[in-house]
């Protein structure tokens, strides 16, 4: 067995494939017939530069490496750019080796395509334990996101990555015109090693304000390069290329903010951006033996830091989490020897660690500690099960996801696998202890602002299935407002003469007595109303069985995406029609998930947020009772005013929205249900048995 390291730098002179004289060039690694790379793509450039490390295991040196060059085309097929091989028993053991290859295409073999430019360095490996360097992808068909999970020695250490930089994108200045009317609909990719974020798009402006703000992580201790394009959305072709700059962090000092205005090279106009490189928060990887919250300086330590006395000290940090995985049993065989290789992903947002690969095993014990600082009390732990496969994508086994604020601290649980959708079980359990400390304060104040986002995720698909749930889920919606609507006017219709009396008489009350106050007096009653009914055991809140049942329809079809999605239908040419619609199936999403959450919240169901609503309305109707609207008024208004002119790169937001947002929706809370382990062959019973 041997690993073989390979720096891919870059490219020289490479083949052009399109019309305006470039490609779109992105690289393969072949050996023994089976990709075990891909490079991003390096668009509208003969000269690329990569600079993407890769680590390979090979079983013998007579496979050679087969490189492969693509132009990448949008909807099409690739096109060809060149191929090299790279023959190992050439190479010299333990010693990095720069490589140059000539690519050449074997239909015309005297045609010059270009060099590929390698670093490449052979290890002989021993013994079973293996350190493996992992790409584990999401499917290249169903996502053009990519992501890279590096599994080596590195996770032995106590810090993952060794710092964080947080970004906020400010605006663009005098961007280039891409479209006919002279305008452009501009948005922005950043890339930071396998870590990527696309802003939003801003329509018909050269001057766009975006005013978003995410972090990246930062491994390597010398900085890093973080590349950025500007792209003009265009609906039903393929989108326009801007320009690009790059940021080099190994030049930006530490803990302070570096506001940097950067000029678009192969294009038009600036970017603004403001840098903060800060140290790494407390993430860490240890064995079972050795944890925070058993050391008992350490928990004292950790609890003052989350005191109520320190409300105002470091307002991110919200909490700490501590995750033990232990073990699982009875997982799925994914292997042809009726085995697998398993090993376990956790994640909190974009914090993303991972255990050892324990092979050959259904029932692997991995008895590790993680520990995560708590930037967002509404943030869902995820804990993914995979089947490492040396030679492709790692394969799925199961999954939980676990929302903070459901957490009961020190319990050690087994939590049955869910299938990707989290719609219904899989094969197997999976053994967690957690532990959640952290200042309510904060993570109330942390509520109104923006939601962090994740920076990798599928991209959305279009889906007969999931445009016809949420189309269901959007009309529930609305008919509860037509019902009460219908109601109103069968008041006014005196259908029922009692209840038409007693709704004249209250309405001529509360229009003779309103007073503004009592808007959030109304909806204070109601969330008090409902929390009554469901302490005194009278819970009117039914379980959303038609939710289930459309996403298992989903799951299914999902399944029968997977088994055909080597053809390529009717739809997938119509990239227009299919974005149109991918445009509807989200914006009927949005406005269910809206009314789902408005829902959600005054029947309780994040018991820790309806509590802040209370809270809230309290302070609103005590303010509306007591000072006049004018007032109140006049100081909004003078807050808007005066907002940019006090804080140019305050990033603008909705504390409502903000608000609702962390506010579960009916799909939501089905994929969060925690499902009960089958008791004829629970895991417990049988340790039990085994130590008795």
């Amino acid at each position: 067995m041997y690993q073989l390291d390979i720096t891919l730098r870059k490219g020289q002179s490479l083949a052009a494939r399109d019309r305006g004289g470039t490609s779109d060039p992105y690289v393969k690694f072949k050996v023994g017939g089976k990709e075990v790379f891909r490079s991003k793509i390096i668009h509208k450039n003969l000269n690329p530069v990569w600079e993407e490390k890769a680590c390979i295991l090979v079983d013998h040196l007579r496979e050679p490496l087969y490189v492969k060059v693509f132009d990448y085309d949008f909807g099409l097929q690739d096109d060809f750019m060149g191929s090299a091989f790279l023959d190992l028993t050439q190479l010299e053991l333990n010693r990095p080796t720069d490589v140059t290859l000539p690519l050449k295409d074997p239909h015309y073999p005297d045609h010059d395509l270009g060099i590929i430019l390698l670093s490449v360095t052979l290890t002989p490996k021993e013994g079973e334990h293996r350190d493996v360097t992992m790409l584990m992808r999401k499917s290249w068909k169903r996502s053009s996101k990519t992501q890279s999970l590096r599994l080596s020695d590195v996770h032995r250490k106590s810090h993952l990555w060794r710092g964080i930089v947080s970004i906020t994108l400010i605006e663009g200045r005098d961007l280039k015109a891409m479209d006919s009317n002279g305008l452009s609909d501009p948005y922005v990719k950043f890339r930071l090693g396998h870590q990527k974020y696309k802003s939003k798009i801003m329509p018909k402006t050269l001057n766009p304000q975006w005013r978003e703000q995410f972090d990246f992580h930062l491994y390597e201790e010398r900085g890093g390069i973080i590349d950025i394009t500007a792209w003009d959305k265009d609906a039903g072709k393929r989108d326009d290329f801007i320009g690009r700059c790059q940021v080099d962090l190994s030049v930006l000092s530490r803990e302070q903010t570096h506001k940097l205005e950067l000029q678009l090279e192969e294009g038009e106009g600036h970017l603004v951006l403001l840098v903060t490189l800060t140290a790494s928060a407390t993430v860490s990887i240890s064995d079972l033996s050795v944890n925070s919250l058993e050391d008992q300086k350490e928990r004292e330590e950790i609890f003052k830091r989350y005191s109520p006395l320190r409300i105002f000290h470091n307002l991110k940090d919200v909490g700490f989490l501590q995750v033990k995985v232990i073990r699982a049993e009875g997982l799925m065989a994914a292997d042809v020897t009726g085995k697998s290789d398993p090993f376990c992903v956790v994640e909190l947002n974009n914090d993303r660690l991972l255990t050892h690969t324990v092979y050959k095993n259904l029932n692997p014990e991995w008895n590790k500690v993680f520990t995560f600082n708590i930037k967002d009390i509404h943030s869902v732990l995820e804990v993914t099960v995979y089947d490492e496969d040396r030679d492709r994508s790692a394969d799925f086994l199961g999954k939980v996801a676990i929302p903070l604020l459901s957490i009961q601290n020190g319990e050690q649980k087994a939590y049955v696998l869910k299938n990707k959708q989290l719609t219904g079980p899989t094969k197997g359990v999976i053994y967690l202890e957690i532990d959640v400390i952290f200042n309510a304060v904060k993570a109330s104040l942390r509520t109104l602002i923006p939601k962090e986002q994740k920076y990798i995720e599928e991209e959305n698909r279009l889906s007969k299935q999931l445009l016809l749930r949420n189309f269901i889920r959007t009309k529930r919606c609305v008919m509860v407002l037509i019902n009460a609507a219908y109601y109103v006017n069968s008041c006014f219709d005196w259908d029922s003469p009692p209840r038409s009396l007693a709704a004249f008489v209250l309405f001529l009350f509360v229009v003779w007595n309103f007073e503004l106050y009592m808007i959030p007096l109304v909806l204070l009653l109601l969330l008090t109303w409902n929390y009554f009914l469901i302490i005194s055991g009278k819970d009117n809140r039914q379980r959303d069985t038609v939710v289930e049942d459309m996403l298992e329809d989903e799951e299914e079809e999902d399944d029968k995406d997977d088994k055909d999605s080597e053809k390529k239908g009717f739809i997938n040419k119509i990239y227009a029609i299919q974005e149109v619609c991918i445009s509807v199936q989200n914006i009927l999403d949005e406005a269910a998930s809206l009314g789902e959450r408005i829902k959600n919240t005054f029947n309780w169901t994040v018991p820790f947020l309806s509590w802040l609503a209370i809270v809230a309305l309290c302070v609103f109707t005590v303010v509306l009772y007591f000072i006049p609207l004018r007032y109140i008024v006049l100081v909004w208004g003078i807050n808007k005013f005066t907002k940019k002119l006090r804080c140019p790169y305050a990033i603008d937001n909705n504390e409502l929205l903000d608000f609702l947002s962390r506010v579960p929706s009916d799909v939501q809370v089905v994929q969060y249900q925690e499902l009960k382990p089958d008791p004829s062959h629970s895991p417990c019973k049988r340790k039990k048995n085994n130590l008795g």
